[in-house]
């Protein structure tokens, strides 16, 4: 499946930057180098959270495992360019789905462990997708039964496999047991699987994943990347954290997006590394991972970094003398940490910022020197006059485009939207030709819907300035206010609705339904949460977790919502016409 159109996949190649090295054959060669090095392992805390024992690759048992689910998926009859969808939490088991398709031409759906019947028949519904696999339990919730319930009650729904223990006494009906299958199957050799590439005729411009994203749209839409767009992301990570061969990675991102499949697929297969998984977030299990091993490149939230200088007891008797770079973002980034963290622990910290679609920005050390600036500002990447150590730098355009009048804001003093053009970046949403005509202004740069503004005494930077498209970023995930508006106004009580951000600080923001009801009702923040819960069946990320009832939304004369105006009466004082409930 070939989304990219040709010019541009001539152009890119001309320019040197895609080639025909897929990441399938990247594995292959680094498995027949270092058979014996480790390869993947799993979070300590795999057990409790999955109901599996953790466990530990070396690349030799990784391409035994690539091997073996090769084998399985040409023997439930998937061809190059069908799609499986995959509902996973973080394990060695990923890596193996995922690198299987890449030897096949299938094409990967990743979601994360939190999608519910509302997300997932959406998914579905796009990708017609041929195969589902998906575990037990994740986190004591009956994933599988979830599926085996979607699978009776909707007929796209496609056949659906499980990891755990076969034998479970409350294994559902209508889910097949994945590990038994792939222990009678013979596991494909490196020969075979280069053979089939050839047959099949799989190229580098094949897409590998379509990840899941959410904006202004009330649905998640699909981000389809080829392997070539996935190398060039991952070669910014390791540049961005000078990153070398066999590095040891410790990655607490989920592996379904752009943060996590960069680092620990993309960048991962460039050292040839090792990759230890961790998700959900856990400071303990993280700090004993620390412990463990000798990282040489991590990545926290900005509040984890806080809570570990706040807390040097934690890192009592840790060797970090191989840890040099810490990857951050997500939220703003203060200017102590990222000192204390050079200062008292000897680690550099990578501001990040980035989207599924591919814009992305990496304020690194060898770039922004000065740590404060670092907190705030940005390599102006892609505007002539300037020069930058990381290899994307090079090879992408930026522009800075005022909303109101479409014109370039070239100086100081201007807030617009930061637009990316270039082979990072993704060519459409999959199947979504509307989405993705809104996407990309008349010049092709893709609209990232983010505000910045040009900062620097030689204006080489960038300073992020605000969202224009109206998403509430939580924990790391996009999530739609319209979206949740619409699930929320079906409730019998909801007259009308508001979803917002209000800052948090461990998460980044948390989501509040600003609520007006129909007249003469009472409505408690439980309500809304069973709604969502039992009769939409979303998401647990995208539930509120604050309620305000107003007697009307502030609008302008248009009839829009002012949500900045919400924002600034939300963080004031209460007044007698706002009443606030919280769990």
């Amino acid at each position: 499946m070939i989304l990219v159109p040709q010019e541009r996949i001539d152009h890119y190649v001309q320019q040197g930057w895609w080639g025909g090295l897929t990441l399938a054959e990247r594995f292959l060669e680094t498995a027949e180098r270092q058979p014996d090095a480790l390869a993947v392992a799993d979070a300590p805390n795999r057990l409790a959270i999955s109901g599996q024992a953790p466990e530990r690759w070396s690349w030799l048992a990784l391409l035994t495992q690539v091997g073996r689910w090769t084998a399985w998926l040409q023997a439930q009859g998937l061809h190059k360019d069908d799609v499986l969808v995959m509902q996973l939490p973080n394990c060695v088991d990923m890596h193996a789905v995922y690198l299987a398709c890449a030897v096949s031409g299938i094409v990967v759906s990743p979601v994360p462990v939190q999608y519910r019947a509302h997300e997932l028949l959406h998914v579905l519904r796009i990708t017609q997708a041929r195969v589902a696999i998906t575990n037990l339990t994740v986190g004591g919730f009956a994933q599988a039964r979830m599926w085996a319930n979607l699978a009776e009650a909707h007929p796209e729904v496609p056949r659906v496999w499980s990891l755990g223990q076969a034998s479970a006494p409350d294994w559902p009906v209508g889910v097949s047991p994945i590990q038994p299958e792939l222990d009678r199957t013979m596991a494909w050799s490196a020969n075979e699987m280069r053979q089939h590439m050839q047959r099949i005729g799989l190229s580098a411009h094949d897409v590998l994943t379509i990840c899941w994203t959410s904006g202004t749209e009330a649905s998640p839409k699909g981000v389809p990347r080829n392997h070539n767009e996935w190398l060039i992301v991952g070669q910014s990570v390791v540049d961005a954290g000078q990153l070398q061969a066999g590095a040891r990675l410790l990655i607490p991102f989920p592996f379904v997006n752009m943060a996590g499949l960069s680092t620990s697929l993309a960048a991962w297969l460039l050292v040839g590394g090792e990759l230890h998984h961790h998700h959900p977030f856990d400071l303990d299990v993280f700090i004993e991972q620390l412990r463990g091993h000798a990282m040489d490149y991590t990545v926290a939230a900005p509040a984890v970094l806080s809570l570990l200088l706040k807390q040097p007891e934690k890192l009592q008797g840790i060797d970090l003398s191989r840890l040099k770079r810490v990857g951050s973002g997500g939220g703003p980034v203060a200017e102590w940490l990222v000192e204390q963290c050079a200062e008292k622990l000897g680690v550099e910290v990578v501001n990040y910022f980035g989207s599924n679609e591919g814009a992305a920005l990496s304020a690194a050390p060898q770039d922004v020197p000065d740590r404060r600036q670092r907190a705030s500002f940005f390599p102006r990447i892609g505007v002539a006059g300037f020069d930058w150590s990381l290899s994307n730098s090079r090879k992408i355009r930026t522009r800075l485009v005022d909303l109101d009048t479409e014109a370039d804001i070239t100086a100081p003093g201007q807030v617009g939207e930061l637009r990316f053009l270039g082979p990072t970046i993704f060519s459409g949403y999959y199947r979504s030709p509307e989405l993705t005509a809104r996407a990309f202004d008349a010049q092709g740069y893709y609209r990232t819907g983010d505000l910045f503004e040009i900062a620097g005494e030689r204006s080489q930077f960038y300073r992020f300035a605000g969202r224009h498209k109206d998403i509430v970023v939580r924990g790391g995930m996009n999530i739609s206010s319209e979206e949740v508006e619409n699930l929320l106004l079906s409730h019998p009580k909801v007259r009308e609705v508001a979803v917002i951000g209000w800052p948090d600080s461990v998460l980044g923001e948390r989501l509040c339904a600003v609520v007006v009801t129909q007249t003469g009702q009472a409505l408690e923040l439980s309500e809304l949460l069973q709604h969502l819960k039992e009769v939409e069946q979303v998401a647990a990320f995208k539930l509120p977790e604050r309620l305000v009832i107003l007697s009307e939304l502030p609008r302008n004369p248009l009839g829009k919502v002012l949500k900045r105006q919400l924002r600034e009466q939300l963080h004031a004082p209460l007044q007698t016409s706002l009443l606030e409930k919280t769990p």
